[in-house]
């Protein structure tokens, strides 16, 4: 893969800045993203272009962009790598602080209603992002948080895990009107929020997945009334074989998520074989098809070593593209939301 020369990039910079301005013309970019059914196209597109500059910042280690001062509360119920350590190098890169808070480790745990505790890390903090259990849990925080909320997981959505992997769809097939993405298993958060970003970007999504296990009604619908902007196309089958032929990109993630694993063996009985992305499935998709996993992955259940290991492979890429993505995002937000006060400051 060939490093995209300083014309581009900054062809992509003046694009970035030029989308910016006018979705800033037309309204105020969201205040929290627990979904991506908050952003409409031109917002979505604009946060891909600015990942793309951060990305080319990131090779000359040139970091102009910055929010000085800025401080993250970046809050776990769950176990992570990936999100941990991207939110965290994302801050740190852009001038600002994490502040790593587990949830057993937090008066929650102890009691503390989560209103109050939005209502405390407002007063420290610029922003929060939370993986939680339950995405009640982070409509409570969007609820009563002063500062923007981001989505680092849900039991519903993953949007932060779409900006990365629409990001790395784009720098392979460039244009992304049309492309066609094939996701086979689980219809579950990851499935669910990249559903409304294929929308989003004029994709076409084939979900394929057994009968019992389709993606969240509320997101198939989101993606629906995005894509009539965008002319994508969203279909749900049953058939992987069908979904697979003829497609550009190939998805899949665990089939059995965070919380579910009490399910292992009903859900190996439904998944396995027929959902298993090996080489023959791979074969039925198109020559120059690449194939993505958002990590962690189970060799040899989900996915055949000899594909997630294999020349099609872009889970390094896309794995990667998760700091570049949160970076934008971030960055996005902590301009457009400075806490009031003295640090407004920071940011003008």
């Amino acid at each position: 893969m060939q490093d995209e020369d300083e014309e581009t990039q900054q062809g992509r910079d003046t694009k970035m800045t030029t989308s910016m301005t006018a979705e800033t013309q037309s309204r105020i970019f969201p205040k929290d993203l627990l979904s991506l059914g908050e952003l409409e196209p031109r917002e979505f597109t604009a946060l891909l272009d600015l990942s793309d500059v951060f990305k080319a910042e990131r090779k000359t280690r040139k970091f102009v962009r910055q929010v000085p001062g800025a401080s993250l509360a970046l809050i776990f119920e769950k176990p992570s790598t990936r999100t941990r350590v991207s939110f965290e190098v994302a801050m740190y890169e852009l001038g600002g602080h994490a502040v790593v808070l587990n949830s057993h480790e937090m008066q929650i745990s102890r009691g503390e209603s989560i209103q109050d505790t939005a209502r405390t890390l407002s007063q420290f903090c610029h922003v929060i992002a939370a993986r939680v259990l339950s995405h009640d849990t982070l409509i409570c925080f969007s609820d009563n948080a002063s500062i923007p909320v981001i989505n680092a997981l849900s039991d519903l959505y993953h949007p932060c895990q779409t900006l990365s992997d629409v990001q790395t769809i784009r720098h392979f097939k460039r244009n992304l009107r049309g492309v066609k993405v094939a996701w086979i298993g689980d219809g579950n958060n990851v499935c669910n929020s990249l559903l409304i970003g294929s929308a989003l970007s004029g994709m076409k999504m084939t979900v394929a997945c057994p009968n019992g296990y389709a993606p969240l009604s509320e997101a198939l619908k989101i993606a629906k009334e995005k894509s009539k902007d965008t002319g994508a196309e969203i279909t749900v089958i049953e058939d992987a074989s069908e979904a697979v032929h003829g497609a550009d990109v190939v998805v899949t993630d665990t089939f059995v998520s965070m919380g579910k694993e009490e399910q292992k063996a009903e859900r190996m009985k439904a998944f396995l074989p027929d959902y298993q992305v090996n080489e023959d499935l791979m074969s039925k998709a198109k020559p120059d098809a690449i194939f993505m996993h958002c990590l962690p992955a189970h060799r040899g259940e989900e996915v055949a070593q000899s594909v997630i290991d294999g020349s099609q492979s872009v889970v390094w890429e896309e794995a990667q593209n998760r700091l570049h993505a949160q970076k934008a995002l971030l960055y996005t937000l902590l301009k457009r939301y400075p806490r009031t006060g003295s640090h407004d400051k920071l940011y003008r």
